[in-house]
């Protein structure tokens, strides 16, 4: 068997690791720079810096070269890139192969999750073999061995055991769930939420604060996340509550960084810029509240950082706002 990971940032690089210690895996990288220091050191200089990739891991420039004979396609591109480089592959790809997103955002224009774009995009791409891998992974810890677990989710059982047979090993534990939806949006709104934990850490609130507000953001995610077709039961378990407990509270989680920054007072074009890999949160938030919109779905949590990111508000002038909402029962979580 041959895998294809298409995309060669943290989580691309970590995953192809991850495949190539009992796989043949092909590594495909944007910059032909890239693609050669991978070759000639044997790591990711500037997404994984210090993590041996196996000898069994090629890198490669060439989609072409990437997806000959590949049994399984890997996608790890950012969400405002992946449609583009999924045109570019879509002629190398055999009808039915099961492609797998690791994607997590949504395509700002059309508001479509990224298994949404392949199923648009690749014309021979089978709705059952598409799905997503998804969880409580930090690249770099999953790249190192540390234990974790994962859920890879694909419609067509067949597919999913055989995508958790290959993923699966000493340190990374993959379950399976035939629910795409639930897990696909989870793993994107979860984002937009770990800003605004961020934003809470960088005003230099506390304990009681962060609990509440990462309590708060789950119920927000399911609601809407349930309003797209997902199942409630996926937001408890490693998709939902686990993604956004690592995202929100890791100091290694991008978007948490962004918001931390953010509750600072700094300007987002300014954290940004310093940044070499991409908070898929920034680009999700606007996306994620027209969603909301279309689907009548309250967020507070996520107006405000909308309010922040995309009308440049200052944190710490919202806060009494989002506590000063209309009063309401919980509603077991969701409401």
């Amino acid at each position: 068997m041959r895998i294809a990971v298409i995309g060669a940032g943290s989580w691309g690089t970590a995953m192809a690791c991850a495949c190539g210690r009992t796989t043949e895996t092909t590594l495909w990288a944007r910059r032909p720079d890239l693609a050669d220091r991978i070759m000639m050191t044997g790591s990711n200089p500037d997404y994984l810096p210090g993590v041996p990739i196996p000898d069994t891991v090629t890198a490669t420039t060439s989609l072409a070269k990437a997806l000959a004979d590949a049994e399984v396609v890997v996608m790890a591109v950012p969400s405002h890139g992946f449609r583009d480089v999924l045109e570019q592959a879509a002629p190398h790809l055999p009808a039915g192969q099961p492609i797998l997103s690791l994607t997590k955002g949504i395509e700002r224009d059309t508001l479509l999750r990224m298994t949404e774009v392949i199923h648009e995009v690749v014309s021979g791409a089978d709705p059952d073999r598409v799905g997503v891998l998804t969880g409580p992974n930090l690249a770099m810890e999953v790249a190192q061995g540390q234990p974790t677990a994962a859920v890879v989710a694909v419609r067509d059982l067949d597919t999913a055991a055989r995508l958790q047979r290959l993923l699966m090993g000493p340190t990374f534990r993959v379950y399976t769930n035939p629910d795409v939806v639930g897990c696909e949006s989870a793993g994107a709104l979860k984002n937009v939420m770990a800003i605004a934990a961020g934003m809470a850490h960088g005003l230099g609130y506390g304990d009681n604060s962060m609990a509440a507000l990462v309590t708060r953001a789950l119920a927000e995610l399911t609601r809407l996340g349930v309003a797209m077709g997902g199942n409630p039961l996926t937001f408890a378990g490693l998709a939902g509550m686990g993604d956004l407990i690592a995202t929100c509270f890791s100091e290694k989680s991008r978007n948490r960084r962004v918001g931390v920054e953010l509750g600072k007072g700094r300007p987002l074009a300014e954290i940004v810029g310093e940044m070499k890999m991409v908070a898929e949160g920034v680009k999700t938030t606007a996306a994620v509240l027209a969603l909301a919109d279309r689907y009548g779905i309250e967020m507070p949590i996520a107006t405000m950082v909308g309010a922040v990111i995309n009308d440049g508000r200052l944190p710490a002038e919202l806060v009494e706002g989002l506590m000063m909402r209309e009063a309401k029962a919980e509603l077991h979580g969701i409401g």
